[in-house]
């Protein structure tokens, strides 16, 4: 966290916008105010397409992020459904961002469109929150939850005890008797398949991951990972807030087909289209392939990924050949919904390598 030297206590800030792309609409179309709102692909729920957002309206009903548009509609028959429009909430975005950074001292690393930490020296963390969430609520109309942590895991994870519209403090103080007995998917960081497996260690709470042998551990996730996850589990970590501006590590693209690719040539084609599209992300920022990346969803919704490292070029047509060996693995005669394909590019020596807000910061 840059800035003077001071005796005052720094804290980690992590704000996060309320229903963030709902709100943009609602402020865009102020009779949806109330309503059930669902954002989604193009706003037809007869096509394949899955739910961006939902208002808290829509989330009563069972509706969340990632779920097919379909069966979200289904849910609430009453809904209102929404296209995603990109540029709108980036608009948006920018507006809340600039808020961020006017705050005094604020130092802002921006992790999304609908979410930021800010660092900041102070006595009295809440009401420099409370008086952040009003300095965003005048300049855009939007409501934002901030959770108040002395490290970025204990900020993270305190964020979702303030919403909606409130804040919340997660320190080394009170992190088990907040935390101690929530699952560990609870965790930032730990996902279905991480707890499964910590599950199967006799690892099912915070609590207990906290206190956890670290060798057990090491020997599921390996001698970095496994030390690191006990790390999580206690809400320790970097306090470091980095306003270094983010760099890409790759470019991806992916599209859901409204009716099922079966034929071989068609399927490679249409890979073929979104490689190229890749490609010419990549070529605009100068820097040299290092890593492929191939995504498969196949009828109804199997979910295969591939990956390939290639050694580091500029070749259009090398890359191109290397993409091939991935789109071998695509099964024989399984149809196919969904295909996305992913360049990795090699980083500057400046970025932030290595590291990710959770993992003792960048």
């Amino acid at each position: 966290m840059t800035g003077r030297a001071t005796d005052t206590p720094r804290w980690v800030l992590h704000v996060d916008l309320d229903q963030f792309i709902a709100a943009v609409e609602v402020l865009r179309h102020p009779d949806l105010a109330g309503r059930p709102v669902i954002v989604g692909g193009r706003g037809d729920p007869t096509e394949r397409a899955v739910v961006s957002t939902a208002s808290y309206e829509a989330r009563a009903f069972g509706v969340g992020s990632g779920m097919p548009l379909r069966i979200a509609a289904r849910k609430v028959p009453d809904a209102v459904i929404l296209p995603v429009d990109h540029a709108a909430y980036t608009a948006a975005s920018d507006e809340v961002m600039a808020t961020l950074r006017a705050q005094p001292d604020a130092v802002v690393q921006v992790l999304g469109w609908d979410e930021a930490f800010v660092g900041v020296a102070t006595a009295d963390p809440e009401a420099y929150a409370e008086n952040l969430q009003h300095a965003v609520l005048a300049r855009t109309r939007l409501h934002c939850s901030v959770g108040i942590g002395d490290t970025l895991v204990r900020a993270k994870n305190a964020t979702g005890f303030g919403k909606p519209r409130g804040r919340f403090r997660l320190t080394a103080e009170n992190w088990l008797d907040v935390m101690g007995e929530r699952p560990t998917i609870d965790l930032w960081g730990v996902g279905t398949k991480i707890s499964r497996r910590l599950e199967a260690l006799g690892i099912r709470t915070v609590r207990e991951l906290a206190v956890a042998d670290t060798a057990p551990l090491a020997a599921e996730f390996g001698p970095k990972m496994g030390p690191w996850y006990r790390q999580l589990g206690r809400g320790d970590g970097s306090n470091v807030v980095d306003d270094t501006p983010w760099v890409a590590r790759g470019h991806s693209r992916e599209t859901t087909y409204q009716q099922d690719l079966v034929a071989r040539d068609a399927i490679e084609a249409a890979a073929q289209v979104l490689l190229a599209q890749v490609l010419d992300d990549v070529a605009a920022e100068g820097r040299p392939v290092v890593g492929l990346g191939l995504k498969v969803r196949y009828a109804p919704f199997l979910t295969k990924t591939f990956t390939r490292k290639i050694a580091e070029t500029h070749d259009r047509a090398t890359v191109i050949a290397e993409a091939s060996i991935l789109l071998a693995k695509i099964e024989p005669d399984r149809p196919v919904r969904l295909l996305g394909m992913r360049a990795e590019m090699a980083m500057p020596d400046d970025a932030r390598e290595g590291h990710t807000p959770t993992r003792s910061g960048w």
